[in-house]
C-alpha cells in the first residue's frame, strides 16, 4: 500500500508517518503540508491512498480533494482532521472521500480505516456517523437511509451477494458495491458483517 501524508502540522505529520511505515507493506510515498502541494504530491507520485487534514495552508480542503480525484482518479482519500463540523463531512464525502476519521481516534484505528479504504471501503468516525447521516425522519429501523439503500441492506442480511443482488434489482454490480458502501458509511459500520448483523438484528433479512 503506497501512501501519502499530508498534514501541516510537522510533529502530526513524522508521527503518522512513523505509524504508516511501521506497519508491513505501506510506504509512505510521499509529504504534503498544505493543499497545492497535497495535489501536487498525490497526482506526482500516484499511491493507493492519500491521508490529508482539511485545514492546511492554502484552504480550500474539500476543493483539493475534487481536484486530486479529478486528476488521479485511481487515488482514494482517506481524511484525518479535528474537525467533525457535520456540513463539512458532508462536503467532504461529496467531494469524494472515501473515508473521514478524527486526529483523537487512536493508532489502531486510525491503521483499521486506512485499511477499510485500501479495500475500497468507506468509513466514517463513528463518533460523528449517527449526526452526519440524520436525515427527515423517516419510517423503518434506519432513517439515514435512502429506500433503495434499505432495500440493498434488507438483501445482504437474506444472504445475497452483491452479484444477486444486481439481478434481483436490476442493477449493475458496480451500482451495488457502490450502494454497499454507502448502507456501510451511513451506518457507521466497519465492514459488511457488521453491517448484516445490525439488519438482522432489527428485523430486516428474515
Amino acid at each position: 500500500m503506497r501512501v501519502v501524508v499530508a498534514d501541516d502540522h510537522p510533529v502530526f505529520r513524522m508521527g503518522l508517518c512513523r505509524l504508516l511505515e511501521s506497519v508491513p507493506d505501506v510506504e509512505v510515498v510521499g509529504e504534503a503540508w498544505d493543499t497545492a502541494s497535497a495535489e501536487e504530491t498525490t497526482v506526482d507520485t500516484r499511491p493507493d491512498i492519500v491521508v490529508m487534514d482539511l485545514h492546511m495552508p492554502g484552504g480550500g480542503g474539500v476543493e483539493a480533494i475534487e481536484r486530486i480525484r479529478r486528476r488521479a482518479p485511481d487515488v482514494r482519500v482517506l481524511v484525518l482532521t479535528m474537525h467533525s463540523d457535520d456540513a463539512l463531512v458532508r462536503k467532504a464525502l461529496r467531494a469524494g472521500a472515501r473515508g473521514y476519521v478524527l486526529k483523537d481516534a487512536s493508532s489502531e484505528e486510525i491503521l483499521r480505516a486506512l485499511a477499510a479504504v485500501h479495500a475500497n471501503q468507506a468509513i466514517l468516525d463513528a463518533a460523528v456517523a449517527e449526526r452526519v447521516f440524520a436525515a427527515t425522519p423517516r419510517s423503518g429501523p434506519f432513517p439515514q437511509l435512502t429506500e433503495r439503500e434499505t432495500e440493498i441492506l434488507e438483501r445482504m442480511a437474506a444472504g445475497l451477494t452483491n452479484e444477486a443482488i444486481a439481478v434481483r434489482l436490476g442493477l449493475s454490480v458496480k451500482t451495488v458495491q457502490n450502494y454497499v458502501s454507502n448502507v456501510l458509511l451511513k451506518l457507521g459500520a466497519r465492514h459488511r458483517g457488521e453491517a448484516i448483523a445490525r439488519a438482522r438484528d432489527a428485523g430486516l433479512g428474515g
